[in-house]
């Protein structure tokens, strides 16, 4: 790689070609206030004008997150000037700015205050007009306020990056300016998959999650009898929210927390990931072996699920018609759990805590639903959680483990514990898809194979003698590719895991926000390897298990021998499956 020699503060340094100032400066151990490029790597670049500088051969003070270092380049970052641009712009920003910072769910998150704080802007600089304010509050998932909004684009590239989506963009000119779906419509009428990514890169609190907290605390105080599960990538990052190192297993203080927090039982869904594991490979030799339309393409995502009904109608078929595994856990805890202990089913409330925003859709599709119940009741994010914990005074760092509630529900294996990660799902299938082909267990479950985060992984497995030929994309963008596959009839494979988010559950919607100017005692690169330590304390769990096939679940098999008969019986069918239906993009 090409050198080139430049002086930052008067310091000579030798850096890499093709840096930009902000880039090099950092790499050089300069921190130059910024917001948008540095903090995420994803913007409409120098939109905020934050980390100006001045530069030699530049004419007055440039943008530093695009502008390129050169060959004997002269930086300045800490002259008068510099400082004073830098603070002017912050202050701008404000002024056009919603600053009900108290009342702002991103409070204590949010970018804008803290580049505040460091240029050391001035509240009320400068007062006037503000832009018309538009809040889109008509979905279940996410909140958009453009009071809050600094049209930094991030949120429309992140959709770019992951989805190869444009649902968000620059809509109306000059001061008028919002982010917004085309035409300035809801979220609610659009195509948007309610992924939630683009809320993981807002630096403010412009996008959010809509919260279910109210909604549990009136269930409590009606006297409902509250139940709650927690999704498997809760537990690999709900302790960043407390300060602990990215990647840090949190189950027993994460149980802990919620007992205390009153709910009448703590599940993991991880037990109706088993059952869906069991339910899915059943599906898939069913497939194989009696001519069914293959490749099968996993459920679990409800992005994912999303994106095909809008985009991929005609390959709906393709779609594994499991269940995800909150919704068959809440189907099972309304029949199965209150049969056995003499509870009505209306007086029970799910409630799960999912590191999803398109979960909290998900749970009102009205196929979602028996005998008129809904299968989940409310749904929080693991951001939610954190903030029901704050709020309780409950010290989580200090709190002892505790174990999930498993009376007749609730056990695990390992294999459902790395659902949370991209290719997860595929190697939990492919473990018991084994066994049902085989009788035998694989001598190896780590299919290695499929982890990692390239957009997409292929492998081939021959099991009984037959080649099951797998793929696993994560992100739209991808996903795209291997759809495009089936729909020209070129695809080769059996079995697909398609996840929404890019890195899978472990870096869904609602996770903590990974944010390097809140997160200072963590790695420079954090913003690079977050996934894989995340993933990687989800694969930790999974070798600490006794058990770690679906289909060695004790209580999934007392719960086929006793209630469902059979993986995919009618019963199963009938409580665990579901149906999707084509989306028309836009409505009115």
């Amino acid at each position: 790689m090409a050198k080139v020699n430049i002086k930052i503060e008067g310091i000579p340094f030798e850096v890499e070609a093709g840096l930009t100032i902000l880039e090099a400066a950092k790499a050089c151990g300069f921190e130059i206030p910024s917001l948008c490029a540095f903090n995420h790597g994803e913007c409409s670049k120098g939109s905020c004008r934050v980390c100006l500088v001045e530069a030699t051969g530049a004419r007055g003070l440039v943008a530093s997150c695009v502008y390129p270092v050169a060959e004997g380049m002269e930086i300045t970052i800490s002259s008068p000037k510099a400082t004073a641009a830098r603070r002017t712009s912050v202050e701008l920003l404000l002024s056009n700015h919603n600053k009900n910072c108290q009342q702002c769910e991103k409070n204590g998150k949010c970018e804008l205050l803290h580049v505040a704080k460091v240029t050391g802007a001035r509240d009320n600089m400068y007062q006037g007009e503000q832009t018309p304010v538009t809040v889109d509050k008509l979905t279940p998932s996410i909140v958009r306020d453009t009071s809050k909004c600094i049209l930094c684009g991030r949120c429309v590239e992140r959709c770019k990056n992951a989805h190869g989506l444009g649902i968000l963009g620059f809509e109306k000119r000059g001061f008028n300016t919002i982010v917004a779906p085309a035409e300035n419509r809801s979220f609610g009428k659009s195509p948007c998959i309610f992924c939630g990514q683009c809320v993981s890169v807002c630096p403010t609190g412009a996008l959010m999650e809509v919260s279910e907290i109210d909604k549990v605390d009136a269930a409590m105080k009606a006297g409902k009898y509250v139940v709650v599960q927690t999704a498997p990538a809760v537990r690999a990052a709900l302790g960043e929210e407390f300060d602990m190192p990215i990647g840090t297993l949190v189950t027993g203080k994460m149980v802990a927390a919620l007992k205390r927090l009153g709910f009448k039982k703590v599940f993991d869904t991880n037990f109706a990931a088993d059952l869906t594991i069991m339910e899915e490979a059943t599906e898939l030799l069913d497939r194989m072996q009696n001519g069914g339309k293959l490749p099968m393409i996993t459920s679990c995502s409800p992005g994912w699920v999303n994106y095909a009904e809008y985009n991929y109608g005609d390959l709906l078929p393709h779609v594994s018609s499991c269940k995800s595994p909150h919704q068959m856990f809440g189907a099972i805890l309304k029949s199965y759990y209150c049969e056995k202990n003499g509870i009505d089913p209306k007086d029970m409330y799910v409630v799960s805590i999912m590191p999803c925003t398109g979960k909290k859709a998900e749970k009102e599709r009205p196929e979602l639903s028996v005998n008129g119940l809904k299968d989940v009741d409310a749904v929080l994010t693991t951001r939610e959680l954190a903030k029901l914990i704050k709020r309780s005074g409950i010290n989580f760092t200090k709190l002892p483990d505790a174990e999930f509630d498993n009376d007749i529900v609730g056990e695990y294996t390992g294999a459902c514990v790395i659902f949370g990660a991209t290719g997860g799902v595929m190697e939990a299938a492919l473990r018991t898809a084994a066994f049902k082909l085989t009788g035998e267990e694989l001598a190896k479950v780590e299919l290695t194979e499929v982890r990692g985060f390239d957009g997409i992984k292929s492998a081939t497995y021959t099991i009984a003698g037959k080649e099951i030929k797998v793929a696993v994309a994560h992100g739209m963008k991808y996903a795209k590719v291997l759809l495009d596959q089936i729909r020209e009839g070129k695809s080769e494979y059996h079995f697909i895991e398609i996840m929404g988010c890019p890195g899978g559950c472990i870096a869904g919607g609602g996770q903590p926000y990974v944010k390097p100017c809140f997160l200072p005692n963590e790695d420079a690169d954090i913003l690079d390897t977050y996934k894989a330590k995340r993933a990687a304390a989800l694969y930790r769990e999974d070798e600490s298990k006794a058990l770690r096939a679906s289909h060695k679940n004790p209580q999934i098999i007392e719960l086929y021998e006793k209630f469902l008969g059979e993986p995919n019986s009618h019963r199963a069918h009938e409580l665990l499956h579901t149906t999707y239906a084509t989306k028309e993009k836009y409505s009115d």
